[in-house]
Order: C-alpha cells, then sequence, then structure tokens
C-alpha cells in the first residue's frame, strides 16, 4: 500500500480516504474513481469480496500500461476515455 501511495503521489493523488492498518491485516485506499483493497489471506478469506462483487465489469490490469484515471476509464470502456 505504501508503493501505491507514493507512486500516484508522484501523479498528484492522494487519496480521499485511508482505512485499516497493516496490523489489522487490511487496508483500503479511496481515490474517488479507483478503490484499493490489500488483505492478508485470513482477511480476504473473511470478507470474501470475490463473492460481494461477483456481478461487477472485470477490468483488466496491465502493469505499466498507462497512468491515471484515463486510462482505467478506457479499460472499462466508459465513454469519454482517452
Amino acid at each position: 500500500m505504501d508503493d501505491i501511495q507514493t507512486r500516484l503521489k508522484r501523479d498528484g493523488r492522494a487519496p480521499e480516504r485511508r482505512e485499516g492498518t497493516k496490523e489489522a491485516g487490511w487496508m483500503v485506499l479511496d481515490y474517488g474513481d479507483v478503490v484499493v483493497h490489500a488483505f492478508t489471506e485470513q482477511q480476504r478469506a473473511y470478507y470474501e469480496l470475490e463473492r460481494l462483487w461477483a456481478d461487477a465489469p472485470t477490468v483488466p490490469f496491465e502493469e505499466g500500461a498507462g497512468q491515471g484515471p484515463q486510462r482505467v476509464r478506457a479499460a472499462a470502456g466508459e465513454a469519454g476515455a482517452d
């Protein structure tokens, strides 16, 4: 999570909200248009986010494939994206 925040901070982005701790075994960074969840294996099994989000569309992610929210929206197929 530290690496994610560092990289996005270089792009001028800061999370709108940050919850959880490493000690708790989970953290959430909310950037408004993107939410990042990080869990230990035990917490991931407990929360079962894949089950909760099973009906949501899958957005492919490629390391280094552009930066910024425009690239995310483009991958999701939203209108008006680069």
